[in-house]
């Protein structure tokens, strides 16, 4: 019913920069927040950035602080993450989530999450 789908991954060597896209689809009233998570093999998925609905409130993990930025543009029901300054560790599959209120579900916000999208940092 709502589908999240991330482009924009690859390879690319440390120091160099990638911008992720994650455009949502389906049966959608509104999107509330959006943000990037990340996993690396055999860690725990964890919090890159998120970004508010009008953009108003950022939050990025310290990790990142700096190096990357993340965007929304709300006519396209799309989030994007600039990174810039990669390092090999940063090596991971990049999940999209968002908080979806979908047409006839009234106010409830639906969690959803993309298929994720491999970014691989050479050293």
């Amino acid at each position: 019913q709502v589908q999240l789908v991330e482009s924009g991954g690859g390879l690319v060597q440390a120091g160099g920069s990638l911008r992720l896209s994650c455009a949502a689809s389906g049966i959608i009233k509104s999107i509330n927040a959006m943000g990037w998570y990340r996993q690396a093999p055999g860690k725990q998925r964890e919090l890159v950035a998120t970004i508010t609905s009008t953009g108003g409130n950022i939050n990025y993990a310290d990790f990142v602080k700096g190096r990357f930025t993340i965007s929304r543009d709300n006519a396209k029901n799309t989030v994007y993450l600039q990174m810039n300054s990669l390092k090999p560790d940063e090596t991971a599959v990049y999940y999209c989530n968002a908080l979806v209120r979908r047409l006839g579900f009234g106010s409830y916000e639906y969690d959803a999450w993309g298929q994720g999208t491999q970014v691989t940092v050479s050293s």
